[in-house]
């Protein structure tokens, strides 16, 4: 194998599918990218067994063929080339030379033969979205995907899809996320994408306005995203009946600005460490929230105005999963729905229910606060 391909796309590629490789394994050649010199193409894959990312790069090839160069070494030399252009080639016993330049490397690689085949996915079930869609629901659902296995099915990210819209649905037992858009679609299906992937998909997106295209398979999922493709395996089980968490009845609803309502909630929470931990304690009436709390090392409280009509209540949160929910409103303004002080906090836009989080209270002992 010789190719020659400009260096700043190569970095670029190398530090994309790297994210893909695995690092440690009991296949070595998973811990490396696999390199394919075809006509005037070069082709780099990353796998890891459950997730798969692959892209092709325009390069000039004077001789076909392929090799697995470790992951972290390549993207090291690559990041540290001097010159615009970088020169591939490989020959017999896997001796790999890396030319940019006065640079120049000569490493040991792997057979492409020992590089396990990636998963393929049919392209009957398919379905193609804005890149812009795509990107807001995965951030806006991404961050109450569970992040331990307690139960794996919830280490991932649901996505139903029905002929008239797509949703998106994430859970990890303290909060609940659910981003939905009107699409056409042809399909109704439903699945579980892992967290992981999503993350990377996410990543990948950038801020791209193009059309990307999912292909859906019995137990793969390929998201096809300008010169990329990522598969990744889909997460099997039992998924939370997530409509039945989601309260019917509400005796208590507001609109608050988003900005003013996480600037005060992080004000207050500033006594709060990974080691003092303390819920912030909420009173919501007479147009106004009073917020509160107090560790060892002292108390804080503050108020902001809300438009509140319905019963005053107190209640408790965790800090972080009340600010994680508001900071992925997206909205100036949220419209919050409660229903006693143990009923989980609903935050909605203030028109319509393109999403819905859910934010469980915490239990306040009466000396708190």
């Amino acid at each position: 194998m010789k190719i020659t391909c400009d260096k700043q796309k190569l970095n670029e590629a190398v530090l994309n599918i790297q994210r893909a490789v695995s690092s440690k394994s009991s296949i070595p050649a998973l811990e490396g990218i696999l390199l394919r010199a075809d006509q005037d193409s070069l082709q780099l894959y990353g796998y890891d067994l459950e997730l798969g990312i692959t892209t092709v790069l325009d390069c000039k090839t004077e001789e076909k063929g392929s090799i697995v160069l470790s992951a972290r070494l390549l993207g090291e030399i690559v990041r540290r080339l001097p010159a615009p252009t970088v020169t591939i080639s490989s020959g017999e016993k896997q001796i790999t030379m890396i030319e940019s330049g006065e640079a120049e490397y000569s490493i040991v690689g792997i057979p492409a033969e020992e590089y396990p085949e990636l998963p393929t996915v049919s392209s009957e079930t398919s379905l193609k979205l804005p890149s812009e869609t795509l990107r807001s629901m995965i951030r806006q659902t991404l961050f109450a995907v569970a992040d331990n296995d307690a139960k794996p099915i919830h280490t991932g990210t649901l996505f139903e899809l029905e002929p008239d819209h797509i949703r998106l649905i994430s859970v990890d037992g303290y909060r609940l996320a659910i981003r939905e858009e009107p699409i056409r679609c042809d399909l109704k299906t439903s699945f579980v994408v892992p967290g992981k992937t999503l993350s990377e998909v996410l990543k990948l997106l950038g801020d791209s306005d193009e059309e990307l295209e999912l292909q859906i398979s019995r137990r793969h999922i390929l998201f096809s995203i300008r010169n990329y493709t990522v598969i990744s395996r889909l997460l099997e089980g039992e998924f939370l009946d997530y409509r039945a968490a989601i309260p019917n009845e509400c005796s208590t609803e507001m609109k608050v600005s988003t900005q003013d309502f996480i600037s005060s909630i992080e004000r207050v929470s500033l006594l709060i460490t990974d080691r003092l931990k303390s819920p912030v304690r909420c009173i919501f009436g007479d147009g106004e929230i009073r917020l509160s709390c107090s560790t060892a090392i002292g108390r804080a409280a503050d108020r902001l105005d809300a438009r509140i009509t319905g019963d005053a209540l107190e209640m408790g949160f965790n800090n972080r999963f009340l600010l994680d929910a508001l900071r992925n409103a997206e909205c100036d303004e949220v419209h919050i729905q409660l229903n006693g002080p143990l009923s989980p906090m609903r935050i909605l836009p203030p028109d319509g229910n393109s999403f819905l989080f859910l934010v469980l209270p915490v239990r306040l002992k009466s000396s708190e606060g």
